[in-house]
C-alpha cells in the first residue's frame, strides 16, 4: 500500500512514518505549508540546532532531517490560500461575533483531510497517514473510530468534523501506543526531534502572544467590565474579544467579591460580564442546541456522551435530532461553561460519533444569553 504521511517536523508524525515503514508499507512523506510567515508578522523561533529561523521553516528543516534519517522521500505542498480562506477567515469572523472558535478542528476538516488527501490521491497514493492519537477499527460494516489508547493524548475531539470518507482513506499508526513509547522509539532511532516539545499553539500559526497576534486582524479597544450580580462597573478590559466564557483569570480586577468568572460579553457595547466565584451557577446549563453536525456514525435519539471542551471528561447527555439536522442535548446534572461557538463532540462508549457547533445554552428552559442581556440592559 502506498501511503503519504503528513510529516510536521514533530516527534509523533516521525514515529508514525517509521512504524508504517516497519510494517512494510510503501511510505513517502510530505510537509504541509499552510501559513505564510513572511506576510503574517511571525517572530523568529529556533530549529533543533538552536539557529534563529521562522517557526514553520524550522519545522520543515526538522522534517527533512527526519525523512533523511528514515531513508524516506519528502515532498512539500502549500495550502496557504486554502488555509486562509477555509480556516483563518472563519476564525477571525467568529471572534468578531464574540464567539470562541477552534481552528484546529477546521484545519483538520479542510486542509489535512481534504486538500492534502486530494493531493495524495492525485499523486497515486492509496492512503494518507498522520501522527494523530486516534484509533480506527475495521468491522464487518466498515471502519469504526475510537479514542486512542493513550487517553491523555487522544485527539478524537479535533477530528470530529472530518468527513467519514476521508477518515476511511486515512491511517493512524499511533492509535494503540503511548506517548512515552513514541519518545522511546524516537530516541532509539536517534532522531534529532526526539525531545522536541509538543506544539500547543493554534494549528499552523504556532506559539506566540495570542493577544498581540489578534491585534493584527481585529482592532481592539478598552471597555467596561461589569459584575453581573451587582451590575456595577468593576474594571476595564483590554478588548472584549480576548475573553472566553468560563475564564477565571486575566481580568485585572480584584476586590472582596473576587475571584471572578467570565459569564458573557457584548461585542456591540464592548462590555465584559463577570460573576463572583460564589455565584458560578450562572455558568451552568442543562441543555444546548447544536448545529452544523458532522456525523461519522449517526444516532437519531438516545443516551450518549459528549465533550464540550478538549480537556474535559465525557459528560452523559441525551440527544434528540430535529428535522433540520440540528441536535438538542439535555443534561439535567448541569455542566459548567458550555460555550457558544465551540464544539460539542459526541461519543458512545469511546467511539467517536461526530460533532457540531454549540449555538446556544439553556437552564430550566431559559435562554442563558438572552437572560444575561435582559439583566444587563435593565440595569
Amino acid at each position: 500500500m502506498k501511503v503519504l504521511v503528513g510529516l510536521s517536523g514533530g516527534v509523533d508524525s516521525a514515529v508514525a512514518a517509521y512504524l508504517l515503514k516497519q510494517a512494510g508499507e510503501d511510505v513517502t512523506c510530505c510537509f504541509m505549508r499552510n501559513w505564510d510567515s513572511a506576510l503574517n508578522n511571525d517572530t523568529l523561533g529556533n530549529d533543533t540546532l538552536g539557529n534563529d529561523i521562522c517557526p514553520q521553516e524550522a519545522d520543515y528543516n526538522d522534517a527533512k532531517a527526519v525523512a533523511k534519517k528514515l531513508g524516506l522521500k519528502l515532498l512539500r505542498s502549500d495550502y496557504i490560500e486554502e488555509y486562509w480562506n477555509s480556516v483563518f477567515q472563519n476564525f477571525i469572523e467568529e471572534y468578531e461575533k464574540g464567539r470562541t472558535p477552534n481552528p484546529d478542528i477546521l484545519c483538520n476538516k479542510y486542509i489535512k483531510f481534504d486538500h492534502f488527501l486530494r493531493f495524495a490521491e492525485d499523486n497515486g497514493f492509496d492512503k494518507i497517514a498522520t501522527g494523530h492519537y486516534f484509533k480506527s477499527v475495521l468491522c464487518e460494516d466498515g471502519y469504526h473510530y475510537f479514542k486512542a489508547h493513550d487517553l491523555s493524548k487522544d485527539q478524537s475531539y479535533f477530528l470530529s468534523q472530518v468527513d467519514r470518507n476521508a477518515l476511511d482513506m486515512s491511517v493512524f499508526p499511533l492509535g494503540d501506543i503511548d506517548k512515552s513509547e513514541v519518545r522511546k522509539i524516537a530516541h532509539e532511532l536517534d532522531l534529532s526531534i526526539a525531545d522536541k516539545k509538543d506544539s500547543t499553539g493554534i494549528c499552523f500559526i504556532g506559539e506566540r502572544n495570542f493577544r498581540e497576534f489578534l491585534k493584527n486582524y481585529i482592532p481592539m479597544k478598552k471597555g467596561k467590565i461589569i459584575d453581573i450580580d451587582t451590575l456595577e462597573v468593576i474594571g476595564e478590559h483590554e478588548g472584549v474579544y480576548y475573553y472566553t466564557i468560563g475564564q477565571r483569570k486575566g481580568f485585572g480586577v480584584g476586590g472582596n467579591r473576587g475571584p471572578y468568572y467570565c459569564v458573557g460579553k457584548d461585542v456591540k457595547k464592548n462590555e465584559l460580564y463577570l460573576t463572583s466565584v460564589e455565584n458560578e451557577e450562572y455558568l451552568y446549563s442543562d441543555s444546548a442546541l447544536i448545529s452544523d453536525i458532522n456525523w461519522i456514525r449517526k444516532v437519531d435519539e438516545g443516551d450518549i456522551q459528549c465533550k464540550f471542551r478538549y480537556r474535559q471528561q465525557d459528560n452523559d447527555v441525551h440527544i434528540s435530532i430535529f428535522e433540520n439536522g440540528d441536535a438538542f442535548l439535555t443534561y439535567p446534572q448541569g455542566i459548567k461553561a458550555v460555550t457558544p461557538g465551540q464544539q460539542a463532540v459526541f461519543y458512545k462508549d469511546g467511539e467517536l460519533l461526530g460533532g457540531g457547533v454549540i449555538e446556544n445554552t439553556y437552564t430550566d428552559g431559559k435562554d442563558l444569553n438572552k437572560w444575561l442581556m435582559e439583566r444587563v440592559n435593565g440595569r
